[in-house]
């Protein structure tokens, strides 16, 4: 976390990036969204997305090698540049509305 930074959720997590689902760690805090992928995926790194550009969020479908809908189990994130993150997130209704508690105008 960067200095004065305030963590406010935290669990497992999958990014879906292309046909990968990428195994990691979602953190929310008072400042960002931020993915941490585990060292053994094919794709590994860190994904952060300020709040300040997360536009909303909403219920989407996990899909297999990112084509086809398997669960209900997703939630994506839009963001202000069009961008699109699908994370597989356990008791993804809670993390909208924390999510959404913390975007600009909320008042959260």
């Amino acid at each position: 976390m960067q200095p004065g930074e305030t963590l406010l959720r935290e669990g497992a997590a999958n990014l879906q990036r292309g046909i990968e689902a990428v195994g990691g760690r979602l953190y929310l805090t008072d400042r960002r969204l931020s993915f941490h992928s585990h060292a053994f995926n094919v794709q590994t790194g860190v994904t952060d997305i300020p709040l300040s550009q997360v536009r909303g969020t909403h219920p989407c479908w996990t899909k297999f090698l990112g084509m086809i809908p398997l669960f209900p189990t997703s939630l994506a994130v839009s963001t202000a540049d069009g961008g699109q993150y699908h994370f597989v997130v356990h008791d993804r209704d809670a993390w909208a509305a924390v999510i959404g508690a913390k975007l600009p105008g909320a008042g959260g």
